[in-house]
């Protein structure tokens, strides 16, 4: 008898273990790569499209891209519970370099996220000087202006209303106010994208496109025979810049590895 009941419970503890075991069986954490990908209004853009009056604005005004570059911060994932995994502290995109396309990333637990990241840097991280790099890359901003650091250096040129070339600077930088030199008003004008959520299930890429047409039309329409140069000092062509990036980056394809 008593072998009998020994039997029993070693079957049952072997059925308890694999149980256990199955329950338990570590999802091998996968690789996240971003991709930031451009457009205009649905065409892509890329190095070989610059240097030519090949694109109209929302207020009809026919441009070039010279040089497109900008900066993204506090990029990151945020899971279910609200726990976050920061993927990179910031990155400097330059469009025209093709440097800083690609963002990889090792050791993603599968999951759900939102993927997130700030355009430019926030006041917090917006430290006259701090970042090496982006100071050898020229990304800062001068003292005069506030200091730290563009979140975007766009540049072109447009047929003005003579269909003459005029150069255009779409500087995005920290909002100033210099009515007092000497007591100047900041204003914070990076903004959060939240692209949503996203199924990290195996190795993936996952697409973010700009839409460099967005920077012109929604909610303002800019007239860059008005605004084209000379902006970084200009306080509500800050503001107005930051409301129409808003709408400029959205989630792409995502494809499994």
């Amino acid at each position: 008898m008593k072998k009998i009941i020994s039997l029993v419970f070693l079957i049952l503890i072997s059925f308890i273990s694999c149980d256990e075991k199955d329950c338990c069986v570590n999802i091998e954490p996968a690789q996240v790569t971003l991709d930031f990908t451009h457009n205009w209004d649905g065409t892509a853009v890329n190095t070989s499209d610059f240097s030519t009056l090949k694109f109209t604005n929302e207020n009809g005004e026919e441009i070039s891209i010279e040089n497109l570059r900008y900066l993204v911060s506090k990029i990151k994932l945020t899971d279910t519970n609200n726990q976050e995994i920061a993927l990179k502290e910031y990155q400097l995109v330059n469009i025209g370099e093709e440097t800083g396309l690609q963002l990889i990333t090792d050791n993603i637990p599968t999951g759900t996220y939102k993927l997130s990241f700030t355009f430019g840097f926030s006041d917090t991280d917006n430290q006259d000087g701090i970042y090496q790099d982006l100071n050898t890359a020229n990304f800062n901003v001068p003292g005069m202006l506030g200091g730290g650091y563009h979140y975007m250096q766009f540049d072109g040129k447009y047929l003005d209303t003579n269909n003459q070339e005029q150069p255009f600077n779409y500087h995005a930088i920290r909002a100033v106010d210099r009515s007092d030199p000497n007591n100047l008003i900041l204003e914070d004008t990076s903004f959060l994208v939240d692209l949503g959520n996203v199924e990290v299930s195996n190795d993936m890429n996952i697409e973010i496109k700009m839409d460099i047409s967005e920077w012109f039309k929604n909610p303002n329409t800019w007239d860059l025979n008005e605004l084209n140069t000379v902006l970084m000092p200009n306080f509500e062509a800050q503001k107005m810049m930051s409301a129409n990036g808003k709408s400029v980056f959205s989630l792409g394809e995502i494809t499994s590895n």
